[in-house]
């Protein structure tokens, strides 16, 4: 059996407006040259990178996995009160396109964020997830996402409670996302992340959170 095969599925582009670095073409290029045949693009709450991404990536050989880093409001995305405190007032979750559905799905959810959901971020909700949640593969996102803010801070009840509520809405499409960035904090969420997986009867999947 040969080495199993590794692709970038969390991904900022320049599309991450004031946060990501990587340029398109340049992120494609580069993915070619280490020979991966698949790459994905996640930028925070938009899509605006879709179509230029997936045309590059074609040209360049490789598969492009639509997606985006979505930020969920803590209840519902017309509130405009804090989740932990900041002015994030959201956490994040990983969303990839599964088939063309999805990507309609997708586009819904991004747009409803900006129209309905913006605070400092755009942003959607739990109820707006479930009524568009077709098509869609979920990733349980960085530090940030709500499973591992809530394994980083130890409180592993909760974390499994919460995905059993992705579990469930993402049948078979829901991962425990691990990331390696050097982090003590990071380290903490991975060891809970971990226990949420083997509790609940999750699939892992490893990324790096690229910007």
């Amino acid at each position: 059996m040969g080495q199993p095969e590794f692709c970038h599925l969390h991904v900022h582009s320049e599309f991450s407006l004031l946060d990501g670095a990587c340029r398109i073409d340049s992120l494609v290029r580069a993915a070619r040259r280490e020979g991966m045949r698949a790459l994905a693009l996640t930028d925070h709450g938009n899509l605006f990178g879709a179509i230029e991404f997936y045309q590059t990536a074609l040209k360049e050989g490789i598969k492009p996995i639509l997606g985006c880093e979505v930020y969920v409001a803590p209840r519902s995305r017309h509130d405009r009160k804090d989740a932990h405190g900041g002015r994030e007032a959201a956490t994040h979750l990983t969303l990839l396109v599964r088939n063309e559905t999805g990507y309609h799905n997708l586009l819904k959810l991004a747009t409803i964020a900006y129209r309905e959901g913006f605070y400092y971020k755009p942003r959607i909700d739990k109820e707006v997830l479930a009524e568009n949640a077709e098509g869609l593969i979920c990733l349980s996102a960085c530090l940030k996402g709500e499973v591992a803010y809530l394994c980083e801070r130890d409180r592993i009840a909760e974390a499994v409670n919460v995905a059993r509520w992705y579990a469930d809405l993402f049948p078979d499409r829901y991962y425990i996302e691990l990331q390696e960035n050097g982090l003590v904090e990071q380290a903490r969420a991975n060891k809970g992340l971990l226990e949420v997986a083997r509790e609940v009867g999750l699939p892992l999947v490893a990324t790096n959170d690229c910007h």
